[in-house]
């Protein structure tokens, strides 16, 4: 059973919805992408592997390559919670709008704690069967 995805909680650009988000971004984008990573549950240091690499030219607007912890956050983001979207779209807010995108995965994790809202794939569990060989005596379990 497939479920409805979901929009992002803000738009990429409406850094008023929460200002002290953007502020916080705006003074100190590491800062914040270190604490976007902790809060999905990755290492706080990840988003330096977007400074320490060319991908640092993205965050200056002159995407020669994509930056990867960036864009590794958004899809997992996007996948863990459901939300509409596709990476040529993660690519490009990633590239263009490296801040706007990090303040618009700390708005999202910040409403997600706050609601509680996670979607679970619900999958039947996996059939188990006897390998070839063994005896299936009644009441034993294996």
């Amino acid at each position: 059973m497939a479920y409805p995805l979901a929009e992002w909680n803000t738009g990429l650009c409406d850094c008023c919805e929460d200002t002290s988000t953007c502020c916080y971004g705006f003074w100190c984008c590491p800062c914040l992408a270190c604490t976007v990573s902790g809060r999905f549950g990755e290492n706080r240091c990840l988003p330096l592997c977007d400074i320490l690499t060319p991908a640092i030219t993205a965050a200056c607007s002159l995407p020669l390559c994509v930056p990867p912890a960036a864009l590794a956050l958004r899809v997992g983001i996007r996948h863990r919670y459901g939300i509409k979207g596709s990476l040529c779209n993660d690519i490009a807010s990633s590239c263009f709008c490296g801040w706007c995108s990090w303040c618009q995965m700390h708005r999202e994790l910040k409403f997600r704690k706050k609601n509680n809202v996670v979607i679970v794939n619900m999958q039947p569990p996996p059939v188990m069967s006897v390998p070839a060989g063994f005896v299936v005596q009644p009441g034993v379990r294996y």
